[in-house]
């Protein structure tokens, strides 16, 4: 559907985002979900968002399906709040230099470092900023950039939804210092204990999406009603197409 997702796994992701940030090498991460790929079909400015990524990972399991379907049996899902947790763990051992950028409010993001220092001992954060629900003015983006390049942080963790940090992460990226910015959306969230994850078995059943509608109806149901019978349309469209020229 217009947007190439990485087949890989865990493992692999990690260690091209450690050699990123040995080469100071610039880019931006995306853990891509179904509504994300929906929205940039409809939005120009996220499908430049997400076509900018240097790397979009399958962040949702039906995605994982889609590339499968098309002929990758090696596809696998990178979920967002999983690779920063895998990635923390190395971090921590290594020593890289970590900033937060997102969470629903100054006191969330406090929670959400407490947290991450007391499953990770010896991360590394050395910042952290959680953003207005509005625009920032020039002077507060540069101020922002300013308290970024000066931490020394050598990965941007960004949570502040999709494709909202999508568009942050394009806009941003010629302005930061630091090899890396990673889009995580709800990981913030999860990883402070604000929002309870699915259960793993209906994270493989692809059915996290219900899970979610249960906790949060009023913030997610457009989201859901809108994109998630589009992408089964669409898909299907883009299977027979795969199909029909796989078969001539």
């Amino acid at each position: 559907m217009g947007v190439q997702l990485a087949v890989s796994d865990y493992d692999e992701v990690i260690e091209w985002m450690e050699a990123m940030i040995a080469a100071n090498a610039p880019g931006y991460v995306t853990a891509a979900a179904v509504n994300l790929v929906m929205s940039a079909r409809e939005d120009p400015q996220t499908r430049a968002a997400v076509l900018g990524a240097t790397l979009a990972v399958p962040d949702g399991q039906p995605l994982v399906w889609a590339l499968r379907a098309l002929g990758n049996p090696r596809a696998t899902r990178v979920y967002g709040p999983d690779l920063m947790a895998r990635f923390c763990a190395r971090a921590a051992a290594a020593g890289t230099p970590m900033y937060l950028y997102g969470g629903r409010s100054p006191s969330a993001l406090e929670l959400l470092e407490a947290r991450l220092r007391e499953r990770f001992p010896g991360l590394r954060i050395v910042g952290g900023f959680s953003p207005p629900f509005r625009e920032l003015s020039e002077a507060e983006e540069r101020d922002v950039i300013e308290a970024i390049d000066s931490s020394g942080a050598a990965v941007v963790w960004v949570g502040t939804g999709q494709p909202k940090q999508e568009k942050w992460m394009l806009r941003m990226r010629p302005r930061l210092a630091a090899p890396l910015l990673v889009g995580v959306g709800a990981a913030f969230d999860f990883h402070a204990g604000l929002v309870p994850q699915a259960p793993a078995w209906m994270q493989r059943a692809g059915l996290e999406w219900l899970y979610r509608l249960s906790r949060e109806p009023r913030r997610l149901w457009r989201r859901y009603a809108r994109y998630n019978p589009r992408f089964i349309a669409c898909f299907a469209r883009q299977y027979v197409r795969h199909r029909r020229g796989a078969g001539g």
